[in-house]
């Protein structure tokens, strides 16, 4: 079992788009392991490879109780709206409202190179959404309107320099 430690902004690895993944190797299926057991824990919805400072397209979840994971995600589609609360792991303590579709698809591939599709709306629809922002080099703070982001970054460097 390895938690791995989260990066947070402004460490460049979240800013750098992830590679995809071509080979199942050894190093993606241990990549896999760390993911799930680093998101296995109360109040974490998903990790994205590139916060435990791998870059590349893997992210894991942990939605109702439920823990997966999806090799080189696509988002495919979005619908609807919702605004609402949203944090990240990169950011934390960090609490903004934030617009997202409702419903969100995601495909990708398991650790067999076999299709996986995950879709859902609200709290899922807001994680496919989140960390495949993620993989694109992208933190929720980009989606937040100018004043809010501001403050953000703000509160973030008075954080790191403390």
């Amino acid at each position: 079992m390895a938690i791995r430690q989260i990066r947070v902004v402004p460490d460049p690895v979240l800013r750098t788009p992830c590679d995809e993944i071509t080979n199942i190797t050894p190093a993606v299926r241990r990549l896999v392991r760390d993911l799930l057991d680093t998101v296995d824990d109360p109040g974490r919805a998903g990790l994205s490879a590139n916060q435990i400072g791998v870059s590349l397209r893997a992210f894991s979840y942990n939605i109702d109780g439920k823990i997966g994971y999806v090799l080189n995600p696509v988002l495919e589609e979005t619908k609807g709206e919702q605004y609402g609360d949203e944090g990240c792991l990169s950011v934390p303590g960090l609490w903004y409202k934030t617009r997202r579709a409702d419903y969100a698809r995601v495909r990708g591939i398991d650790l067999d190179g076999k299709p996986v599709v995950l879709e859902g709306t609200g709290i899922m629809g807001r994680m496919l959404q989140h960390e495949t922002d993620h993989l694109d080099g992208h933190v929720y703070l980009d989606r937040l309107e100018r004043q809010e982001r501001r403050e953000a970054l703000r509160y973030m460097r008075r954080q790191q320099s403390k």
